[in-house]
């Protein structure tokens, strides 16, 4: 499953260019969609599509700050994480699911 380059971002993690979106979609993420997650790709050869689940929720309530923000460095560093267990971005394939702590 590609990543549509229309509202996805660039990142360059370790000399590579990512392209990564926030997901809202249900397939990202587990526990019924309630937990945030994005997805990230080779922005040169799309290969194997990472989805990252952060673990943190996702806050509907317009009182609260919204929990959707994703920062850079924060995909950056699942990027890595994804790569040291064994994600090749370039290679086709199934996503690639990683998990990720709350904490």
């Amino acid at each position: 499953m590609a990543l549509t380059k229309k509202g996805s971002r660039r990142i360059v993690v370790d000399g590579v260019e990512y392209r990564w979106r926030v997901r809202r979609k249900h397939w990202c993420c587990d526990y019924e969609g309630s937990t945030l997650g994005y997805v990230a790709e080779d922005a040169t050869r799309p290969g194997t599509t990472l989805v990252v689940e952060t673990g943190r929720p996702v806050v509907r309530d317009p009182d609260l700050v919204p929990a959707e923000i994703v920062l850079p460095r924060e995909v950056a560093a699942g990027i890595r994480t994804a790569r040291s267990k064994g994600w090749t971005p370039s290679s086709k394939g199934s996503p690639f699911k990683l998990h990720l702590s709350a904490g």
